[in-house]
């Protein structure tokens, strides 16, 4: 049985060690979906991560911060348990490196090694944010708003697909959705993770009702937020057949990592690495 580090009482670590990352194979949950090493998910995307609280010592024992991005490919093999990412850059804390470019290579080296391929790292000090205004500005996912539905919902409802139906008698149309109701729980602690969703859909109108019960149905599901981007992927691509789909999910940060899966079927730029007002 795995045994994930999420959940348990952990110290702090006071020295570097890599082999606090716990790798979390991606093809467990995607054979809950019905793919298997045989057949190719009909997605792909990328995971965006940020890291709010990077600290390392430079060589004159001095501390230095930035803030991370990591952008990791959908077709790793593996991801990576978010406490044990939270555990192992503590570990940088006392660590020194020469320089930014140091740190960067050593985070570049060691994740690369757990998630089983290749990924994007970039550093960012603060006063280089302060002085772009450009940079991770903060502003809400664009689309039709969903949560303006009046509608009345069971507690108990789940995200069931049959909720989401396409009216399959009109003309194909192209829509972006958007709703900040978003909410599982993690499968290990059971706390909440709160999200906002963006759905781009090309294909015949898919009905927002129905659409807006399914997510809110997440409530008290109990899963990692790159397992609940992929579930509603493939549950619209199975339910409304569109011809081109895209779902992308912005969560809250916990302990000072944010994680934001983006997922789709057609060649569409990766999503601006935008911060809303929960974030």
């Amino acid at each position: 049985m795995t045994e994930f580090v999420l959940g348990q009482q952990s110290a702090y670590p006071n020295q570097y060690d890599p082999s606090l990352l716990f790798p979390i194979a991606r093809s467990d949950n995607r054979s809950t979906l019905g793919f298997n090493a045989q057949s190719t998910p009909p997605f792909f995307g990328v995971d965006i991560w940020n890291a709010y609280e990077l600290a390392w010592l430079n060589l004159k024992g001095k501390p230095q911060i930035a803030l991370a991005e990591f952008i990791i490919p959908a077709e790793s093999p593996n991801m990576i348990e978010s406490k044990s990412f939270k555990l192992y850059l503590n570990s940088l804390n006392q660590h020194c490196f020469a320089d930014l470019a140091s740190v960067r290579a050593c985070l570049q080296k060691d994740l690369a090694k757990v998630l089983g391929a290749s990924l994007q790292v970039k550093l960012v000090q603060p006063n280089e944010v302060t002085a772009n205004k450009k940079m991770n500005p903060i502003e809400e996912l664009e689309g039709q708003l969903l949560d303006r539905l009046d509608i009345e919902i069971n507690s108990h409802q789940k995200a069931d697909p049959l909720l989401l139906q396409a009216d399959h008698k009109s003309a194909p149309i192209t829509q972006t959705f958007v709703s900040h109701l978003l909410k599982s729980n993690c499968p290990v602690t059971g706390q909440p993770d709160w999200a906002s969703v963006q759905i781009q859909y090309q294909g015949r109108p898919i009905q927002e009702e129905g659409l807006l019960r399914y997510l809110i149905g997440f409530r008290q599901l109990g899963e990692f937020h790159e397992h609940c981007v992929e579930k509603i992927f493939c549950d619209i691509k199975a339910q409304c057949k569109p011809e081109k789909l895209s779902v992308y999910a912005r969560y809250t940060r916990r302990g000072g990592l944010d994680i934001n899966p983006f997922r789709t079927d057609y060649n569409a730029a990766w999503p601006n690495n935008i911060r809303h007002a929960r974030q």
